[in-house]
């Protein structure tokens, strides 16, 4: 009998090479490729809709070729133009860890089948605890993502707040929030009517005043208020709320503080990021995602609770008897009494990886280059003819509009993208049309900032 899905050992080495070949190559090409080179992409998509499966064997450049011929018409996420929405970037490093985790294929969603690379997963969960200031008895877990960690973590603030009984209870947050957290909020039970969305002052910052007013009136009607979703970094202009004096508010009301970093937690690493943050220990949960403050690849989200119960209270079930021969011992290290998930990848090894391989200063002066990169872009732009900038960065997010109006920014936004060097996208702030710039690909550095500022201006001008 013939075997076809188990490769020699030289069969194996040449479908390395291959692969190992083509990502080379398409590194290398990076800083001359088109930021978004989408021409011809639908029509692509529709030849490679297919009908079947073939039966019998393809050939492996062929299919390394029709993938490349994706990737040619898709957005450039991984190369330095890349401004739009939140880059992330993938490192070369977390490409390595996937490879082999995924050709070991260890089951990590329990202690006992895999203990020593379990370990390694709590090793850098640890890790990012300690970097918040959260205590021992903090836990975590990695996620495919902000969404999922945020909504394990308004799962674990509405058991520890409410119980079994969801009647009344009510969560806050603010207009400038992530839409995963409302709609986490609702797959979590809670009805959209129990959705406070709090001001926000003239930064875009919650105001604290506002929500204390918000949680007294919801009190006196009889309602539970018991959840309230801080942002360490908007996804529209990277704002950070007062996370201090919002904390003091859910600690005096009882309120689960529940802090959205998905985004911008990992400036956590610089000095500025630590002083914006300022209160964040104080968190009962922090969501984050690595793909995008750690530039790996997306997939990669994460949820640290304060304390660890919490969380395993709130996610672990019994009963599921044919599992009996993997009891965990007395403090469960069992990522599936922590998640939803009881089959999951080996997420932890993309993390522990590249940080074990590069070192955590290589991060931390990634990200503290991201923040003066932000800082340029604003300076360049604030002084441009014809141009609005009305926030001041707080982190790698530069939002600026037309001063003619709506219809002037969104052609604004069509020029820049035409250049194929930068590729940015848009929102809406305050009822009018804004561009904004996200700087957080670790390709990205000050010379192709220099070139998007005079892009800009140009298109402006």
């Amino acid at each position: 009998m013939s075997y076809p899905l188990e490769p020699s050992a030289p069969e194996m080495r040449e479908m390395i090479d291959a692969v190992g070949s083509y990502l080379v190559g398409f590194i290398e090409g990076l800083p001359e490729a088109s930021a978004a080179p989408l021409e011809g992409g639908e029509e692509l998509a529709r030849a490679f809709d297919e009908p079947a499966p073939p039966g019998g064997p393809g050939d492996l450049g062929g299919l390394i070729d029709a993938v490349d011929r994706g990737v040619a018409t898709s957005f450039n996420t991984t190369g330095p133009g890349y401004l739009a929405y939140i880059p992330g970037g993938g490192i070369f490093a977390a490409a390595l860890a996937d490879f082999l985790a995924a050709g070991v294929n260890r089951y990590v969603g329990m202690w006992q089948p895999s203990p020593a690379l379990v370990q390694l997963e709590w090793n850098v969960l640890r890790w990012l605890a300690d970097l918040f200031g959260f205590p021992p008895e903090a836990r975590g877990i990695f996620t495919s993502g902000g969404s999922m960690a945020n909504f394990s973590g308004i799962v674990a603030a509405r058991h520890t707040g409410l119980g079994d009984d969801l009647s009344g209870g009510v969560l806050y947050l603010t207009a400038e929030a992530h839409a995963s957290v409302a709609k986490a909020a609702g797959l979590a039970g809670l009805s959209s009517r129990n959705l406070r969305t709090v001001p926000s002052d003239g930064a875009l910052r919650m105001d604290p005043e506002a929500l204390r007013r918000e949680i007294e009136a919801d009190r006196a009607r009889g309602l539970r208020p018991f959840c309230v979703v801080a942002s360490a970094g908007t996804v529209n202009t990277g704002a950070v709320d007062p996370i201090a004096e919002i904390g003091e508010i859910a600690h005096e009301h009882r309120l689960w503080l529940h802090v959205d970093g998905a985004y911008g937690g990992f400036f956590q690493l610089t000095e500025r990021g630590r002083r914006a943050f300022a209160g964040i220990e104080q968190a009962d949960s922090i969501a984050l995602d690595p793909h995008k403050g750690m530039f790996l690849p997306y997939g990669t989200g994460c949820l640290l609770v304060r304390e660890g119960r919490h969380l395993r209270e709130s996610h672990s079930v019994d009963g599921a008897v044919y599992l009996q021969d993997l009891a965990g011992e007395g403090e469960s290290r069992n990522f599936a009494d922590y998640s939803p998930e009881l089959s999951r990848d080996f997420r932890g090894l993309r993390v522990w990886l590249p940080l074990k391989l590069h070192g955590l200063d290589a991060f931390r002066e990634a990200l503290e280059e991201k923040l003066q990169l932000a800082r340029f872009l604003h300076e360049r732009l604030a002084d441009a003819p014809g141009l609005e900038v009305p926030w001041e960065p707080d982190l790698s997010i530069v939002a600026f509009r037309s001063a003619a109006g709506d219809e002037a920014s969104r052609e604004l936004l069509g020029r820049i993208n035409d250049s194929k060097r930068v590729f940015l996208s848009s929102t809406v702030l305050g009822g009018r049309f804004t561009l904004r710039a996200a700087i957080l690909c670790h390709r990205t550095h000050r010379d192709r900032i220099e070139e998007a500022a005079e892009i800009i201006r140009g298109a402006a001008g």
